[in-house]
């Protein structure tokens, strides 16, 4: 198989990070859980998942390599209770889920910041670690981590003790220097592709969502700069040959979505002043809108454009893919594009409604399409 001439991060056919998780390893956590594989045992059945969609990720042609999140719940909570300062609490957080069939409901446990804020160790060092042993030398290792915005979207200033942060401006520059320690650590350790991945940027869009904000007390319609500000904030310094990536989308657990709506609001914003290399953006569908936000996009920076639905198993057509791709060079040149799947497979561990040899042919379709558009 072809595979399209490398130019970096974030390569011209890439994906987000998550991939469906093995069934052995899913009943090597189930019987972890239940105390009958302890943790190194564990650890084992991980190390050998990894290790097998490491050489996946190879043989189906793509230059970057995840661990598929393989050793994680969920794509965000769990670097999240890692960060010194952060709790978790009985208190579930429902989040409202919606495809095609109706509604379900994510009930993830919710959070506090009870302490001072830091990552005095990089989160994930060890699992990144055994990536950069088992990639290939012509696959980049790429480490995905939440923004910070993740930690304050959902709860905001409630979530946060005023005994400790007597106000969000100490809170924002607590958490950005905890975000700058991780950055500077996991790059010391050999780390060049980086990716924040953050939903409520995406979110932020959706006028219900904005609404929602707005009736707990916040500004709603200046919540997106703060955050830009702050992730600006935690990047700043950072090596000069670490690549930088965030990703967008509305929401991804178990082929369900939660917001809908274009770019549009936070666009000009968000490509003008966010400082990061790329973006990974959601476009499968008429939910995410049109390509028009592009427009926004200044010279230099890379939009890899998520066609391919990771929610659905059906194989989408070159010919549209082309076609899309097509229309977005319409608004940036054709040169600052890229493709990939719109999300992950996995965001949490239960996986989207689809089989791992679909997802094979899903990721072998961006790498085939991105070869044939860009050489």
């Amino acid at each position: 198989m072809s595979t399209p001439t490398p130019v970096g991060p974030p390569f011209r056919a890439d994906h987000v990070g998550s991939l469906l998780r093995p069934e052995y390893l899913l009943e090597a956590r189930a019987r972890f859980t239940s105390g009958e594989l302890d943790a190194d045992g564990l650890r084992a059945v991980e190390d050998e998942a990894v290790d097998e969609v490491v050489r996946m990720q190879s043989d189906v042609g793509l230059s970057t390599a995840t661990d598929g999140e393989f050793r994680r719940a969920s794509w965000h909570m769990d670097f999240i209770y890692a960060i010194d300062g952060v709790e978790k609490v009985d208190e579930n957080i429902t989040v409202h889920f919606r495809n095609a069939d109706g509604t379900l409901d994510y009930t993830p446990a919710g959070l506090r910041v009870t302490g001072p804020l830091s990552i005095e160790e990089p989160v994930f060092a060890d699992d990144f670690a055994h990536l950069q042993g088992a990639v290939q030398p012509h696959q980049t290792a790429k480490l995905t981590i939440p923004s910070p915005s993740m930690v304050h979207y959902r709860g905001g200033a409630a979530a946060i003790d005023p005994a400790v942060y007597p106000d969000e401006d100490a809170f924002w520059d607590a958490l950005s220097a905890a975000y700058r320690q991780q950055v500077q650590g996991i790059a010391a350790q050999g780390c060049r592709y980086l990716q924040l991945d953050d939903t409520s940027l995406a979110y932020l869009n959706d006028p219900e969502q904005r609404a929602q904000l707005a009736a707990q007390g916040r500004d709603a319609d200046h919540q997106h700069e703060r955050y830009i500000r702050q992730i600006n904030a935690a990047l700043a310094g950072r090596p000069a040959d670490l690549t930088v990536t965030t990703h967008m989308c509305r929401g991804n657990f178990r082929s369900s979505w939660v917001a809908e709506g274009g770019y549009d609001f936070v666009a000009e914003a968000l490509f003008g002043s966010l400082e990061v290399d790329g973006f990974f953006l959601e476009f499968d569908d008429a939910r995410s809108g049109g390509f028009e936000p592009l427009r926004f996009v200044p010279p230099g920076k890379r939009v890899v454009l998520g066609l391919v639905t990771t929610k659905r198993p059906e194989l989408e057509s070159k010919d549209d893919l082309k076609r899309r791709i097509d229309e977005a060079a319409q608004h940036v040149p054709l040169d600052q594009l890229a493709l990939s799947p719109q999300c992950g497979f996995s965001s949490t561990v239960e996986g989207n409604a689809l089989t791992r040899d679909e997802q094979v042919r899903k990721l072998e379709l961006v790498v085939e399409t991105a070869a044939e558009v860009w050489g």
